[in-house]
């Protein structure tokens, strides 16, 4: 048995095999400790690439030798494409109720616009639904073009969030002054019933009678 140290992403594994072993074999032992797959690992010693049929013993390998593991740059490269490919499909799912929660918002102004009452919670209810797919975008891992996209849809929610608050605002005027309005109607009609404002015609006999008298 041999102990050997490989350098893999600036740490360094100590591989306990047995000298007869080939490099498939010990690559097969770093799949556990790194979570390489066999087919994407890489393996050079002494400077040279070694084939995974290669003996470490006949090679040259003793113990405490050094190994260095690095991944192979396609698989990597092809690794990082997926990648992107899964958080743009996530990031486009969230896209989906951004667009379905945003004709809530549409609904909201069209109805702040004709002056009719929106209740607070509908406004409390539709911010916390734009924060949970906020916060579903913060959890997705993006790098590149799925960044760009993140970043878009954040802007999206942030934008339909101010025109919440704007909206609940103008709620919230449009219910005073409806009520600044009641309040006046029901004064004026208080005035009516009390007499105030001299709004009682005269007495129609009494006018006739005064008409005669300047005749006369």
């Amino acid at each position: 048995m041999i102990k050997i140290k490989v350098s893999y992403d600036s740490c360094y594994h100590d591989v306990v095999v047995p000298s007869e072993s080939t490099f498939g074999n010990l690559k097969k032992i770093l799949c556990d400790t790194t979570g390489l797959h066999p087919n994407v690992q890489r393996l050079l010693f002494q400077g040279k690439e070694k084939d995974e049929n290669e003996c470490l013993h006949i090679s040259g390998v003793k113990d405490m030798s050094k190994v260095i593991l690095m991944e192979d740059p396609a698989s990597k490269e092809l690794k990082k494409i997926q990648d992107t490919s899964i958080s743009s499909e996530a990031i486009a799912r969230v896209r989906v109720e951004i667009d379905k929660l945003s004709h809530r918002v549409v609904a909201i102004e069209e109805a702040v616009q004709r002056g009719t009452k929106v209740e607070d919670r509908e406004f409390v209810v539709l911010t916390e639904l734009f924060m949970i797919q906020l916060l579903t975008l913060d959890s997705i891992e993006a790098e590149g073009e799925a960044k760009t996209q993140r970043r878009k849809e954040v802007h999206r929610i942030q934008s339909f969030v101010d025109m919440i608050d704007n909206f609940k605002a103008r709620s919230s005027t449009n219910a005073r002054n409806c009520i600044g309005t009641i309040s006046m109607v029901n004064t004026k009609w208080e005035m009516f019933d009390s007499g105030i404002g001299s709004l009682n015609a005269p007495n129609q006999s009494t006018k006739i009678t005064q008409e005669w008298e300047v005749f006369d």
